[in-house]
């Protein structure tokens, strides 16, 4: 199941706008929470689609019945671009477990890169439903990569992947590289190009220097 919330009308679309546009996304703060508030939406989409059970809640006044999520999820992201939409999810999700994962392209001066995984901080996942974070799916590796590192700390009874803008290229890539029999897709928006460097157009340009601030890049 892919989910792409730019094929309707919604107040995700505001969101998605405010982070693409050059003369908005260059303040920090507001870059931030707005994907903080994207992920707040994704965060309430899910949870349609989780397990509920039946628990009496006592007021003032008497009990009430009521449908409750019967187990929170685990959040996962990919450090650092997806700290603000983890933390939208997290928002929600407040009684999450967590995990994280370093993952981060590796340039060279010839303009080519590798994707490199250094460090993954993870619990238990078996059986859990897994909620696997990053801003940007352009190429689709580190996605891929992440998951499969994941999945050495237990079988998930699902996966929720989640990116506020992805590639077709990168969508595409997801299909052919990793078994969506138990994964949903989640995306604000799917754009259609992406250049030879991997950066998705038209995109939003890069999504941790814009929370974070600009980085150096060692060989």
């Amino acid at each position: 199941m892919i989910y792409n919330f730019a094929e309707s009308n919604s107040l995700i679309n505001q969101f998605i706008s405010e982070i693409r546009n050059v003369d908005v996304q260059n303040d920090r703060l507001r870059f931030r929470r707005n994907m903080e508030r994207i992920g707040e939406v994704f965060a309430y989409e899910i949870s349609k689609v989780l397990e509920y059970s039946a628990q009496d809640i006592e007021t003032p006044l008497g009990v009430a019945k009521m449908n409750l999520v019967s187990k929170q999820p685990i959040i996962a992201s990919i450090m650092r671009a997806g700290i603000p939409l983890h933390i939208g999810l997290l928002n929600f999700f407040d009684k999450a477990d967590n995990a994280f994962i370093s993952a981060y392209r590796r340039h060279h001066k010839n303009g080519k890169f590798e994707i490199e995984l250094e460090y993954v901080s993870c619990p238990n996942i078996d059986g859990k439903v897994l909620i696997l974070v990053d801003p940007m799916l352009a190429s689709g590796k580190s996605m891929e990569l992440s998951y499969k590192a994941l999945m050495r700390y237990g079988k998930p009874k699902h996966v929720h992947i989640v990116s506020a803008i992805a590639s077709t290229e990168g969508v595409n890539f997801l299909k052919k590289n990793i078994n969506l029999k138990d994964v949903t897709l989640w995306f604000g928006a799917i754009d259609g190009e992406m250049t030879a460097q991997s950066y998705i157009v038209p995109g939003l340009g890069d999504a941790g220097d814009l929370s974070f601030g600009e980085k150096i890049h060692l060989d």
